[in-house]
């Protein structure tokens, strides 16, 4: 029997609840703590003011989407609510002012803050909170596209290292040695990573420097009015230019054709 009783105990689940759960209240993530802001654009001005009160010619209004209604912002220093309709009494109507672009905000000053942080409209346009974490989330983001591009440069051929570089000097690298290329396509990789990727990426930059190269070997020829690519040796018409195209955009989209590939495999064996 002792152990028919032990066994019955074993069974029986304890009653679920989900009281705690569905009690529990949302948690309030406005932090209390000094901030930090900065005007947008690396601007640094040595004083720059932004509005502080609702006005005809500066329209300072937040929409309460609980309320269905727009209320007014107003920064008040002798109030504790960035509300109008919240504010009590006689107001003190205070400046908020940039110095060198910077703008530091004491945690005690909680209205101000709220105003810049929450409620103002030129938030994220003319100015930004700093926040280290995500100051540090986009540096890291930016390394690693820095890396990305050094170690895509580094593994690149001479060929379409040619044809990066190409697009940011021009003809200029054509009497450059291999290494020379090389050491500038690490700069350039280092210092605009992203544009570095996004030619890398394009097909048709290797097809545009194939035309231009083509061009400086006088095996083609455009012609002066940028309209007309032709063979050098017997002015024969290669294609027509589209109008408000770039030439070799337009011929490098033309290699890409049935027409253009066995153009582009003729002009390959006079390289050779």
């Amino acid at each position: 029997m002792a152990k028919k009783a032990q066994a019955e105990t074993i069974e029986v689940a304890p009653p679920k609840t989900t009281t705690k759960v569905e009690n529990k209240k949302p948690k309030d993530t406005w932090e209390i703590k000094d901030r930090n802001y900065y005007l947008t654009g690396n601007k640094t001005p040595l004083t720059y003011k932004i509005p502080s009160r609702h006005t005809t010619r500066h329209a300072l209004l937040w929409y309460d989407e609980k309320n269905n209604k727009q209320r007014e912002i107003r920064y008040a220093t002798n109030q504790n609510s960035p509300f109008k309709d919240e504010q009590n009494g006689e107001a003190t109507l205070g400046h908020i002012m940039f110095n060198d672009g910077h703008l530091s905000v004491s945690k005690k000053n909680q209205s101000l803050q709220k105003i810049l942080s929450l409620y103002h409209p030129l938030l994220g346009i003319t100015y930004k909170e700093m926040k280290p974490e995500q100051i540090a989330k986009d540096e890291l983001a930016d390394l690693e596209i820095e890396v990305d591009a050094l170690n895509m440069a580094r593994s690149m051929d001479i060929d379409q290292a040619e044809a990066i570089l190409r697009t940011e000097i021009g003809t200029a690298v054509s009497t450059m040695s291999s290494k020379e290329i090389k050491r500038d396509l690490l700069q350039f990789a280092k210092y605009n990573p992203y544009l570095f990727i996004d030619l890398a990426q394009d097909e048709n930059v290797e097809l545009r420097n194939f035309a231009i190269k083509a061009t400086e070997a006088n095996i083609i020829k455009l012609a002066d009015d940028n309209r007309t690519f032709m063979w050098s040796s017997n002015g024969k018409k290669l294609m027509t230019v589209p109008f408000d195209e770039h030439p070799y955009s337009a011929m490098a989209a033309f290699f890409k054709t049935d027409e253009g590939l066995e153009i582009y495999k003729s002009i390959e064996k006079k390289f050779s």
